[in-house]
């Protein structure tokens, strides 16, 4: 049975004798293609722009624009895929050779035969339908390889980037930061008491209050810049092209909106709301590889526990 997209097809004629469009339209819509049609080289452009069709039966002699050049714009352009039948009354071994080079994917000569236009018709359509599905595979292939690494960099329960691709960027940061002379800021960040939380309520709850602060992170830094889950209740900011004083401003910002926000039973936290602590470390100043920097922002979290918590450390 033959498919049923291939009989479907749209077809694109062009001709400049309405007798020869009439004819070929006749032939092609009795077996169930949907025909449109040109009447010179320039309309057949705009009708294979704005049509997109399956293919193109293309007549060789027309005035102002002939066919060859017509196949050759076609080709050269986004229809490149469309095949292109030449109908033409020229039969010379060297008028085949310049629409071939033209990029003519296959030939019929006037006078043709009713059965042999379809069979050349069916025969290509078979092939661009092919090509149809096999870029349609191309692209859900692509687009599971993009999910597939999307799911290897991003933490699955807040949606933020993961620990490792953290690393990974930190250290491509850090390289062109030593390239530019750019200073970079890391932030490590931590939940207070999120065990008395957890336990206390539960994990759903944990849970919620996570993908809150994850979301809070993520609206609130720039296009640049990374926020990932660093482990646990943990986070980690990478603060691209931030000095200290930069890094500080965000910092504060996002402390004092996790305060600010109507948590879920944070009454019963120890310190009465749900907070967050913060170490903040800067590239070159404090560190110059990344495990460096991280280990000193880690350092200052500590601090900032040590301090009474709900603080951000940056010295």
């Amino acid at each position: 049975m033959e498919n049923v997209s291939v009989r479907n097809s749209k077809i694109l004629v062009v001709d400049d004798v309405p007798i020869n469009i009439k004819l070929q339209k006749t032939y092609l819509s009795a077996v169930g293609y949907e025909v449109i049609d040109a009447k010179d080289g320039l309309e057949a452009l705009l009708k294979a722009r704005k049509e997109k069709p399956d293919l193109i039966l293309l007549d060789v002699m027309m005035p102002k624009m002939n066919g060859f050049q017509v196949c050759q714009k076609l080709k050269n352009g986004d229809n490149q895929f469309i095949p292109i039948i030449m109908v033409t009354a020229l039969n010379e071994i060297e008028d085949k050779i310049k629409g071939i080079e033209a990029g003519a994917d296959d030939f019929i000569c006037k006078p043709f035969n009713k059965l042999e236009l379809l069979a050349r018709v069916k025969s290509l359509l078979r092939i661009k339908h092919l090509h149809d599905k096999l870029e349609e595979k191309v692209k859900e292939l692509e687009e599971a390889h993009k999910q597939l690494r999307k799911l290897a960099i991003t933490d699955g329960l807040t949606g933020l980037y993961n620990f490792r691709y953290f690393k990974d960027q930190l250290s491509q940061e850090l390289n062109r930061g030593r390239r530019h002379k750019l200073r970079v800021s890391v932030v490590i960040i931590d939940i207070d008491y999120f065990k008395h939380y957890n336990d206390t309520h539960g994990h759903p709850a944990g849970n919620i209050v996570l993908k809150t602060i994850a979301n809070l992170l993520r609206g609130n830094i720039r296009n640049i810049d990374i926020a990932a889950r660093y482990g646990g209740e943990e986070f980690s900011l990478i603060l691209v092209e931030s000095d200290k004083k930069a890094a500080g401003i965000v910092a504060h910002k996002i402390k004092k909106l996790v305060e600010d926000y109507p948590f879920s039973y944070q009454e019963t936290q120890p310190n009465g709301k749900l907070t967050i602590s913060m170490g903040v470390a800067t590239f070159p100043d404090d560190g110059f590889d990344p495990d460096e920097l991280v280990n000193v922002a880690d350092k200052r979290l500590y601090k900032a526990k040590e301090n009474g918590r709900n603080l951000v450390i940056m010295e």
